[in-house]
Order: structure tokens, then sequence, then C-alpha cells
């Protein structure tokens, strides 16, 4: 989509009657802010902080996506993590520990869990866009923040969809900058929301370089991501996205 084209579509949305707002329309406001952030492909650079009351630690990564289906993240410090990786094809994920040498495969029964120890489930890395086609969506709210309109949109999971949230309510920018997204679960109960701290240029594009990522229970407990390099859409090899890469890596 076009800087024209969403400016237009902004003001379209800013005096359109919520209750004429068509799901469909909804739905590509949510398509267009997860394309804004992994494009056709890309390559990143990022730290992951997970802090906790009594202690904090920070891990540095590389990450590769290709398409709504692969991606694959590698630890590269502290030194003692380094060579921990996770790869996602479609919604299957694996990770590989270089202590023990072996690639497991995550079960469906695991991917409720923390990722890498984080606030960020399994389930969050490897399905960031089934919201789009197993979700109804409904935009409950527009507003105009820091000189932009930013989309207040409810989505509900389909009785058919495989998730646990109750609903997701996603705050996202009409230059397709998601601000939040909270978690409810089937009793209606906020249970986790991410917040963009910071938003800046990489690669190109306007991102959200810093979140965190919080559970309402748990008040000194959170995890950040702070990006600081970002390339899209880049040619990346189909062996890249293999087992074999996984455990020995050649990027």
């Amino acid at each position: 989509m076009s800087q024209g084209s969403h400016r237009g579509l902004a003001l379209l949305l800013a005096f359109l009657p919520l209750d004429g707002f068509a799901q469909g329309e909804a739905r590509e406001i949510i398509r267009s802010a997860i394309e804004q952030w992994r494009g056709v492909s890309s390559r990143g650079v990022f730290t992951m902080m997970i802090h906790r009351p009594d202690w904090e630690r920070s891990i540095s990564m590389r990450s590769w996506m290709r398409g709504n289906e692969d991606s694959l993240v590698r630890v590269t410090g502290p030194s003692r993590d380094a060579g921990n990786a996770t790869l996602t094809i479609e919604n299957n994920m694996w990770s590989f520990s270089p202590k023990v040498n072996r690639v497991i495969k995550m079960p469906s029964s695991m991917m409720s869990q923390s990722w890498m120890g984080s606030d960020f489930s399994n389930n969050d890395v490897t399905k960031s866009d089934d919201i789009i086609d197993e979700y109804e969506h409904t935009l409950i709210e527009t507003v105009q923040q820091d000189g932009h309109y930013v989309y207040v949109i409810e989505s509900i999971p389909n009785e058919d969809a495989a998730v646990v949230w109750g609903r997701e309510v996603l705050r996202i920018r009409d230059d397709h900058v998601v601000l939040e997204h909270a978690f409810y679960d089937q009793d209606n109960i906020l249970t986790k929301s991410l917040e963009t701290l910071e938003i800046d240029d990489r690669g190109g594009r306007t991102v959200a370089v810093h979140q965190r990522m919080a559970k309402t229970e748990m008040e000194d407990e959170w995890t950040e991501i702070y990006i600081s390099e970002m390339e899209f859409d880049l040619e990346l090899s189909d062996s890249l996205f293999t087992l074999s890469n996984l455990r020995n890596p050649r990027e």
C-alpha cells in the first residue's frame, strides 16, 4: 500500500460510522501492519531483555524471516548461550542447543510455554499472522494521537480457531505501526499486552524498534525487545530455513 493510499484510507476511516465499518477493511489494517513489520523477507539484529524482580538477562540475536511461514532466530550472545536457535516453518517449531548438539521439535503441548525464558510464548513466535484469517475484526474506535490516526480493532477468534485467547485488541497507527496488542483470556480478563515504547526508521521503514511484553498479574516482570538493525525484501536462500542449517549454521 502506497503512502498516498494509506493516508486516503485514514481520512475515509476517520469519518466512516463505526457500525458501518466493513470487517474486511479492519482485517486489511492488521494485514498491512504485519507486512510493514515483516516485508517479503527480512534480516535483523536485536536484543531481548528479560526482567524479573531480582535479576535481568540480556540476549543478543540475529533473525531471518521470509513470507509468513519461515523464520530463523539465532542467539549470538552472551557466549554461554551463543548458538541456541529457533526455526519455524509454517506453524512448526524446532529448537537447537549446541551444548547437547540436539534439534528438538516443539510438540503442540509446549507451544503456549515461554520462548527462550521470556514473556513471549512459542505461539507468539510461530503464529504472527494467524490473527488475519482466524479472527473476526471490528473497528471499535478511531482516535488522533501525535499527528496520526490510530485505529482500535477488536479481534475475536472464530469458533474453530486453534487459539487460547478469548479476544485480542490492537491499536494500529495509520502508518501501519502497532502501538499496542492486548490479549484477553476466555473470561475476558486481560492476560498480557505488547506495548511499543519507541518508533524509528529501520531499513527504510517506520517500525516499532522497542517493545515490551508484560503479563498483567506480574507487575515487575516483563520482556523488552530492541531492534538495532533491520533489512527488508532480501533474497534469502531456501537452505537457510532447514534443520541442517539450524544445527550447522552457514550464515
